[in-house]
């Protein structure tokens, strides 16, 4: 049997347009599986109302797992399994449970983006001043929300593909750096509906999306580090996501200056991820740890894309 953290075999033994290029399959149909729902929703009473339909404020948070499971998870198992069979869906699963990374890396999924955000956040003019309460961290309710938020954000159902099926292949045929890279540019633009559908929160303005973008991409860079030094663990990634997703916000709410809580919170996100990434980048010499991870990937880069 093979371990648990075992990458995925190149397709070389299996026929047709998925395993001839897995990676442009699977990017195909991640954006695909999600934008037939969101670009809809978007246009709709719940967006731009353009079309002459909406769904209930409530049920967003519901119709959220739809497009993101209907995106990067569909799309990974359905190419996964077309280019490696059962074998290759059982690795990828076992990965979701791959939690055996050591406690540190634990502390650094968990409380690494809040500090982070926080030290970002305080060196903005007029933050400090604008502290009132400590409310926004109050136990109960961050321990409600994160079960929830993990499942219906996006954490839980977008991890497995973006990390778990996107990133090794990357890593693999352009290397970590640039690889992290390609995978930035197109997760950030695979949220481009989103910024068009109310509920999600962030006004659909030019600044917004300049401030959004690199941002994201930064944040992948921080992804592949953990990713490469937690021996592929989706788990890992999925409780990354997850303290980006919950904990970040209150740290926010801390400091309500117009510099901290305009833009959607973009400011303090670029700033600190920024500075994290190039950090990252200049400490690992842009490989990100990929060491680690390449011991258990021993295929050569000739995976097709």
């Amino acid at each position: 049997m093979a371990p648990a953290n075992a990458p995925e075999h190149p397709a070389t033994h299996r026929e047709g347009l998925l395993a001839r290029h897995p990676l442009v399959s699977y990017f195909l149909i991640a954006y695909a599986g999600t934008w037939l729902v969101t670009v809809p929703v978007a246009l709709s009473a719940n967006g731009v109302s353009l079309l002459p339909f909406g769904i209930p404020d409530g049920s967003v948070i519901f119709v959220s797992a739809a497009w993101v499971f209907m995106g990067p998870t569909l799309a990974a198992f359905v190419v996964t399994g077309a280019t490696e069979g059962r074998e290759g869906i059982r690795r990828l699963l076992r990965r979701y449970v791959l939690w055996r990374v050591g406690l540190g890396w634990y502390l650094v999924v968990i409380f690494g983006p809040p500090m982070v955000i926080l030290l970002a956040t305080i060196v903005l003019p007029g933050a400090l001043a604008s502290f009132r309460t400590l409310a926004p961290l109050a136990p109960l309710p961050l321990l409600v929300s994160f079960p929830l938020i993990l499942i219906f954000g996006g954490a839980l159902f977008e991890e497995g593909g973006w990390r778990g099926f996107a990133l090794p292949r990357l890593q693999r045929l352009h290397g970590p750096f640039v690889g992290t890279l390609i995978l930035g540019i197109l997760w950030a633009c695979w949220h481009l509906p989103l910024f068009w559908i109310t509920v999600w929160g962030t006004p659909p303005t030019i600044v917004n999306m300049v401030l959004y973008f690199p941002s994201v991409i930064f944040m992948t860079v921080v992804f592949t580090w953990v990713f490469n030094n937690t021996k592929g663990s989706i788990l890992l990634a999925i409780l990354l996501h997850a303290s980006f997703d919950v904990l970040v916000g209150p740290v926010g709410q801390l400091f309500p200056a117009p510099l901290v809580t305009g833009y959607g919170g973009a400011v303090p996100m670029l700033i600190g991820l920024s500075v994290t990434a190039v950090l990252l980048v200049a400490l690992t010499r842009g490989r990100l740890g990929y060491r680690n991870y390449r011991q258990r990937d021993p295929y050569p880069a000739t995976t097709p894309t």
